[in-house]
């Protein structure tokens, strides 16, 4: 069973990077889990999960382990 449009990647670099935009308090395992599903739909290695709303460094490396 196919679903359209039911997953909307935030940014696909040259096919090869994903960006995941959030702007939560937290980033937690469903953000996590997001990611690694587009990754693994891509099947794109590495992706990055980034949260504008933190005072600390709010980026995440997140690899896809194919």
């Amino acid at each position: 069973m196919v679903i359209e449009n039911a997953f909307k990647i935030d940014l696909l670099v040259e096919d090869k990077l994903i960006l995941e935009i959030k702007t939560v308090d937290y980033l937690n395992d469903i953000h996590k889990a997001q990611i690694l599903t587009y990754l693994k739909m891509t099947n794109c290695k590495l992706g990055l999960l980034m949260n504008f709303r933190t005072n600390y460094y709010g980026v995440k490396r997140v690899v896809n382990n194919i």
